[in-house]
């Protein structure tokens, strides 16, 4: 089992960055396959990034390519989202979410979720 607490959100104009970090309780992290997620008001949480167990495999979302990356650091337990280029509809709670086996991009597939932070990006 692993506990999950996102950190990095905040206030941003667009055209800012911002690095949203994952942090992991329990000392199985690094077998995990982590995700990131995001909910914008209205609508229903959609896929934004994958990062396999090792961080040797990443996918992302067409919408966000070239702009978002995400990384891990299995030392520090934690998974992060790198975010350029921000722009107003980015605005959104963002999830990281954690499964074993294999990398995913459906939300039915994590077992784990944080409780998310928050993303706003003033026009």
């Amino acid at each position: 089992q692993v506990q999950l607490v996102e950190s990095g959100g905040g206030l941003v104009q667009a055209g800012g960055s911002l690095r949203l970090s994952c942090a992991a309780s329990g000392r199985t992290f690094s077998q995990y396959n982590m995700g990131w997620f995001r909910q914008a008001p209205g609508k229903e949480r959609e896929f934004v990034a994958a990062i396999r167990w090792d961080g040797g495999s990443t996918s992302y979302a067409d919408s966000v390519k070239g702009r978002f990356t995400t990384s891990r650091d299995n030392a520090k337990n934690t998974v992060y989202l790198q975010i350029n280029n921000l722009k107003p509809e980015d605005t959104a709670v963002y999830y990281c979410g954690a499964r074993l086996w294999n990398m995913r991009t459906t939300i039915s597939d994590y077992n784990y979720w944080g409780q998310g932070t928050q993303v706003t990006v003033s026009s």
